[in-house]
């Protein structure tokens, strides 16, 4: 797969759910494929890290708190080698069926947490998570804002990430919009505070023009 052709996928559809802590991801991308489902469409629900046997292991490192202090560089390299293992044996080949891929969290996520939230270089954290990707990037992009003081709230633990400071989860919901407002054609911003059948919709609504790609059961 290191011949990876080009950024866009030619089959299939690739949709991608960001957002921080508590802002709907996993409900917006399961009903988004409930819905595709319904529709026809052959449809692969995935997320990050850890959908994969080596992913579960990378993220019990990077998300459970007994693992305490990490070096922002060995966290990074860790959440890179997660989606670098992700993108070869799960979403390429998905891909390549003409499936409809979604992904609960992705590229952008790094770029945030790791680039944004840490003391690193963003782009060199970027360099580094586009080339354990193939630069592979989502055709659409579905950013769930939400003030991470309401997302956190829902939460009655908290894993190593969303244990950071709240200036630290400020940093993510910034880079998550400003990514957005640089690549306004592959992304949607949505107010995660609405309701949850009128995001739905909206996103629906975008998706539904991209579905030439993909293909039926």
């Amino acid at each position: 797969m290191s011949d990876w052709p080009g950024a866009y996928a030619d089959t299939g559809v690739f949709v991608c759910f960001e957002g921080g802590e508590g802002s709907g991801k996993s409900t917006q991308s399961g009903l988004l494929r409930d819905w595709l489902q319904e529709q026809g469409y052959s449809v692969l629900l995935t997320f990050e890290p850890g959908d994969t046997i080596v992913g579960r292991e990378l993220r019990r490192i990077v998300l459970s708190p007994e693992t305490g202090q990490l070096s922002d560089r060995t966290e990074t390299l860790l959440y890179a080698a997660d989606k670098s293992e992700h993108v070869d044996t799960v979403v390429l080949p998905a891909l390549e069926r003409g499936d409809v891929v979604i992904t609960d969290r992705y590229v952008d996520s790094t770029l945030a947490y790791q680039g944004a939230g840490r003391s690193l270089v963003p782009g060199e954290v970027e360099h580094v998570a586009r080339w354990a990707t193939h630069d592979l990037r989502p055709h659409l992009t579905v950013v769930l804002d939400l003030d991470p003081r309401r997302g956190l709230s829902r939460f009655a633990g908290r894993d190593r990430i969303e244990g950071e400071s709240i200036e630290f989860h400020e940093r993510v919901r910034d880079a998550f919009v400003d990514m957005a407002k640089a690549d306004p054609d592959h992304y949607l911003v949505l107010d995660a505070r609405a309701d949850i059948d009128e995001i739905a919709a909206q996103i629906r609504a975008a998706v539904a023009p991209l579905l030439e790609m993909a293909t039926r059961r």
